[in-house]
């Protein structure tokens, strides 16, 4: 008869090792999504430590694969000591992170199930807690978790494993996600997506006022504006959000060019190709140098084509000069499009706002127009 604490132990391991290969494959799914959530951990306002954001990716694939691979090994009962001390070590980590990210209110999504599942903070936290519980039994209880086969096989899965996993890593990094699960999905209707229902809960926002007093500046709220002394000074002031409304999948999108914004007319149209280019600095050469060949073809067809991208008007001229560009670039905020494609620059059709097709730089030749 298996004993209680055995039952929880052999519970705790199945229930940790399927959540961490569910949770690793959807972010290896889409490793450059989860290394721009690393970026905004690094970032000023939360870590501070810049030195790390050139390695986010790096540092993405590897914790996406480890956590991959420690599940594997926990469910085959792989080198149990080293798989628990390793899971725990990871799990504290997140747990700081989600618990910061909470407190400080700094980040608002963790990243933990990519796009596929958004989780506020303090979601993030409650299922690292409930995580750590369970790696704490796993811990406790060692001697209990055996392994399923023999070294030999043992070894094996271990090996194809990581091997598997690197090669997914690779594959999605220079085509496509194998799931996209993003609102530009293809499919999807721009235009359904950034609209907000009439019933939509709306957000509630307090004005805070910001006055110098005795040299430090201090907030009041509207109530508290009569008992601002006498001889304070103004500075600013700002919204608070106090609870957030609905939110659409698809905002901050725009085609924006010399001050005017052309998304309802370009999403209007029954052909239209984009390319998109969030950095123009960090855009892949190779690929840039495809696009005007590219454009040539699409226009024969009866496509509108132009650019899309987070760069300066200096940068859009620059790049337009070195690569031969006829079409035009129109600005939209950067976040948006890492959202749209992570490919730097990508290919977008669109028929009337819904995307039909979307291609990495790589992938052009499966264009089919």
């Amino acid at each position: 008869m298996i004993s209680l604490k055995n039952a929880l132990t052999q519970f705790s391991r199945i229930f940790v090792g399927i959540l961490f290969i569910i949770s690793g494959l959807i972010k290896l799914n889409d490793p450059l999504g989860f290394s721009y959530k690393l970026a905004e951990y690094f970032s000023e306002p939360v870590f501070n430590l810049p030195v790390f954001i050139p390695f986010a990716l790096a540092i993405a694939l590897f914790l996406v694969i480890l956590e991959v691979i420690l599940g594997v090994m926990l469910l085959i009962g792989y080198q149990s000591k080293l798989t628990i001390c390793s899971l725990l070590l990871l799990i504290i980590m997140f747990t700081f992170l989600t618990f910061y990210s909470a407190y400080f209110d700094v980040v608002k999504d963790c990243g933990c199930f990519g796009d596929a599942l958004h989780l506020t903070p303090w979601q993030s936290f409650t299922k690292d807690i409930i995580l750590l519980f369970f790696i704490l039994i796993l811990f406790f209880n060692q001697k209990l978790v055996k392994p399923l086969f023999s070294n030999r096989v043992q070894n094996s899965l271990a090996i194809i494993s990581f091997i598997l996993c690197a090669f997914m890593g690779y594959w999605v990094i220079n085509h496509l996600p194998l799931k996209d699960f993003r609102p530009f999905q293809v499919g999807n209707n721009i235009q359904k997506g950034m609209r907000i229902p009439d019933n939509a809960p709306k957000s509630i926002v307090e004005m805070v006022f910001i006055y110098k007093v005795n040299g430090v500046d201090k907030e009041f709220t509207e109530k508290d504006l009569m008992s601002i002394p006498e001889g304070a000074t103004f500075v600013d002031r700002k919204d608070k959000v106090i609870v957030e409304g609905y939110v659409p999948p698809i905002h901050d999108f725009g085609m924006e060019k010399d001050g005017s914004d052309y998304k309802e007319e370009f999403l209007d149209k029954p052909k239209l190709m984009l390319f998109v280019a969030y950095d123009l600095t960090l855009s892949d050469k190779k690929g840039m140098s495809e696009l005007e060949k590219l454009k040539q073809t699409a226009s024969a067809k009866g496509y509108t084509v132009i650019g899309m991208t987070g760069s300066s008007p200096e940068e859009i001229a620059k790049t337009k000069k070195q690569f031969g560009f006829t079409f035009d670039f129109y600005f939209c905020d950067a976040i948006a499009l890492k959202t749209i494609e992570r490919a730097n620059p990508s290919v977008v059709i669109l028929e009337k706002g819904t995307v039909k097709q979307k291609v990495h730089y790589n992938d052009i030749e499966d264009l089919k127009l």
